[in-house]
């Protein structure tokens, strides 16, 4: 079993707490793990690109010039793809970027994710994230006393409203909840501090 220190605001160690070695403790599935970067990245891309096909241009209902005897070359609109402001053939169309991954490998991405926060000992735990102040300076001091820098992730059991309110200003600082945990974030943070309960939680669902 994986033991971890945890700690007040203050840095001060309160105990130790046992983690869950089939969640927290596994061999890194780097595949796995890539793939469900990519599915939230590619998720995330709106896809919204669009030319308009000779159907959908203004303009043309009319026979530019008759069939025969002009001379010219026979056209049947000023909106056919040969012509300036005409449709374009072949053109894109909104795409759907998103693609599937069965859950067991969903679950596989987000353990090795939380597993490789733990090898790295980049992973802090705290007894609560209980705190009086919304102000930004004592938000900062809270980190100092963490020793605490580059991206930071708090993951909440609850709202815990005022770390927000205090954090919100800090731009290397991201709040989520507990059943928000998700791989992008785990491996974009430098620093990943949880609660207790919030470590119950996430044991509890990839038990």
């Amino acid at each position: 079993m994986t033991k971890i220190s945890v700690k007040n605001l203050n840095g001060e160690k309160v105990k130790d707490l046992t983690l869950t070695d089939s969640v927290w403790n596994i061999e890194v599935n780097t595949d796995s793990l890539k793939k469900m970067i990519r599915l939230q990245l590619d998720a995330s891309r709106q896809g919204t690109r669009k030319t308009k096909n000779r159907s959908e241009v203004s303009g043309g209902g009319r026979k530019p010039w008759r069939q025969k005897g002009t001379g010219r070359a026979r056209q049947g609109s000023i909106r056919a793809t040969q012509w300036r402001g005409g449709g374009i053939p072949m053109g894109v169309g909104p795409r759907d970027y998103t693609f599937k991954i069965n859950k067991k490998e969903r679950v596989i991405a987000l353990k090795s994710a939380l597993s490789s926060k733990v090898q790295e000992k980049a992973l802090v735990v705290v007894d609560s994230f209980n705190i009086e102040s919304t102000k930004t300076k004592d938000a900062i001091k809270m980190l100092e006393g963490l020793k605490l820098d580059n991206k930071i992730l708090f993951v909440t059991s609850d709202d815990a409203e005022n770390l927000y309110l205090a954090v919100r200003n800090l731009p290397n600082v991201l709040v989520i909840y507990a059943d928000e945990v998700n791989c992008y974030d785990l491996v974009n943070a430098d620093v990943v501090v949880m609660d207790e309960a919030a470590i119950s939680k996430i044991e509890e669902v990839l038990k």
